[in-house]
Parts: structure tokens; C-alpha cells; sequence
């Protein structure tokens, strides 16, 4: 039989722990909610611009006649891009643009990477020699050298791609010659004092530090890309979200036109996104960098 003191420091052990699990709940809970605060809070502050934004896109077309007449509210635009897409419209005339930008972007990549490497890594030289040249000829308005490229092309495809191209790769040659030459020329100096090579210098040392650099060119590329898509459809094609919006607008069908608009934007969106995630896996380096 257990004692009377035994029983008693059974029974303060028993409400011990249940107060300690009655406080482990409470913390819990209020740990909890205050997650539940905190995410709320980022939440609004990061994309209360964007919601305030498309509440008044929703609401301004309803206070003047003249307005709704012109200005289609995102409502009106999600159910029309819905129809769209199921009637096939949207998804054809996507596809065809798709493959026009991401073609023209692709060879603006290889080309405009290749020769920038090229010229800022190896032949310094040739880079000063060609510079002025190539300065110039990317400052041409490329809306008046659209005809020059229908007349050489043809009105198909190939002369759309290359329009799309010539615009595209400037801003990826400049900055990736830029992003090299730009190094700090201690970097170069300690790494040649290691006993690396020219190309091993160029490979651990000019790339890497010019990422950051080519990576801006690159994005700069992709809304350029977009851009001139869009005026190339315009200008001379048959289909794609260009010529959508194009021929909505010469009809009068707002709606039309401003789901072409929405779905370019958010092509937009994306290229910004994944390019961006690309940059961040190759620079993990500056990522460490605090302050």
C-alpha cells in the first residue's frame, strides 16, 4: 500500500504535467495565429498595389457609359479568355506566336552570347575595332527596316523570326562584352599571379564575375522580344496574339483585344520568372552576399 505523502506527490506530478501541456497548447496555439498574422501581413503589404489595382480596373468602367465603352473589366476578360481557349482562337494563335518569339530568342542567345564571349573574353582588338560599327547599326529603327527584311524574306515566317532576332540579341552582345570587360582587373591579376591560363582565367574568373551583367542584357532581350513580336504580327501576319488584338480592335471587340493583351503580359510575366531563376541558380554566389 502506498503512503498518504506518496499519493500526494503522484497527484502534483499529474497536475504538473497537465499545466505543462495546458501551456504547451497555449504557446502552440499562439505561435500559431501569430504565423497565421505574420503571413497575412507580407501577403497584403507585398500585392495590395496589385489588388488595389484590378478592384478599381473592375469598379472605373461602371461609373461613366464612355469608359465601360472602352475599358473592359477583368471580369468581362477572364469569361471571353475562357471562351477563347475553348473555341481554340487562343491557343492557335498562341502557339504560332510562341514559336516566333522563342525561336528568334533562342538564336538571339546562341549568337549574341557566342560573339559577346567572343569578343570581351579573346579578341579585345576586334571588339574595339567593330564597336562603333555595331553601335550603329543596332540604333536603326527596326520597324523601317521591316520592309528591307519582307523584301529579302519573304512575308512568311523566316522574315518575322529574323525582324524578331536582329532586335533581340544587341542588348545580350552588349552586355555580355560589358559584363567581361567590366571585371576587376585585381580578380584577373591574382589569377594569373595562381598560375591560371588565359582560358582558365576566362572560364573561373570573366564568366562567372560577368553574370550579373549578361543576365540584365538578357532580360532586357526577352521584353524586346515581346515587343517586336507583337509589332511584327501587327504588321504582316495572318495569326498570332498580335494579329488577334490587331483585328479585335479594328472590329471593335474589346474583349478580344484585351485578352490578347492580358496573355501577353503574362508571357511577359514568365520570361521575367524564369529567367530570373535561372540567374539565381547560376549566381548562388552573390546570393550569400550580406550587408
Amino acid at each position: 500500500m502506498k503512503s498518504e505523502n506518496e499519493i500526494l506527490q503522484a497527484e502534483n506530478e499529474i497536475l504538473q504535467a497537465g499545466e505543462s501541456i495546458e501551456a504547451n497548447s497555449s504557446t502552440n496555439a499562439n505561435k500559431f495565429s501569430f504565423d497565421i498574422i505574420g503571413y497575412l501581413k507580407h501577403f497584403t503589404h507585398k500585392w495590395i498595389a496589385v489588388i488595389l489595382f484590378f478592384v478599381l480596373w473592375q469598379i472605373i468602367p461602371s461609373l461613366n457609359p464612355v469608359w465601360g465603352m472602352f475599358i473592359v473589366p477583368p471580369t468581362v476578360i477572364a469569361s471571353t479568355m475562357v471562351s477563347l481557349t475553348l473555341s481554340g482562337v487562343l491557343i492557335s494563335n498562341l502557339e504560332v506566336s510562341l514559336f516566333r518569339v522563342l525561336t528568334a530568342f533562342a538564336l538571339a542567345l546562341v549568337v549574341g552570347l557566342s560573339v559577346g564571349l567572343l569578343l570581351g573574353g579573346f579578341f579585345r582588338s576586334i571588339q574595339k575595332t567593330l564597336d562603333p560599327l555595331l553601335q550603329m547599326i543596332s540604333q536603326a529603327n527596326p520597324f523601317t527596316l521591316f520592309p528591307i527584311f519582307i523584301a529579302f524574306l519573304g512575308i512568311g515566317e523566316v522574315s518575322k523570326i529574323v525582324f524578331i532576332f536582329f532586335v533581340t540579341q544587341w542588348p545580350i552582345l552588349f552586355n555580355t562584352v560589358a559584363g567581361i570587360t567590366n571585371v576587376d582587373p585585381i580578380l584577373v591579376k591574382v589569377a594569373k599571379t595562381a598560375g591560371l591560363g588565359r582560358f582558365a582565367v576566362f572560364q573561373k574568373v570573366l564568366l562567372p564575375a560577368s553574370l550579373p551583367t549578361v543576365f540584365t542584357g538578357i532580360r532586357m532581350a526577352a521584353v524586346f522580344s515581346l515587343f517586336m513580336l507583337i509589332g511584327a504580327e501587327m504588321l504582316g501576319s495572318t495569326a498570332g496574339l498580335g494579329y488577334m488584338i490587331m483585328q479585335a480592335e479594328g472590329i471593335m471587340n474589346y474583349p478580344t483585344m484585351y485578352v490578347g493583351i492580358v496573355v501577353v503580359a503574362m508571357l511577359g510575366i514568365i520570361f521575367m520568372y524564369s529567367i530570373t531563376l535561372v540567374e539565381k541558380r547560376l549566381t548562388r554566389w552573390k546570393q550569400d552576399i550580406t550587408y
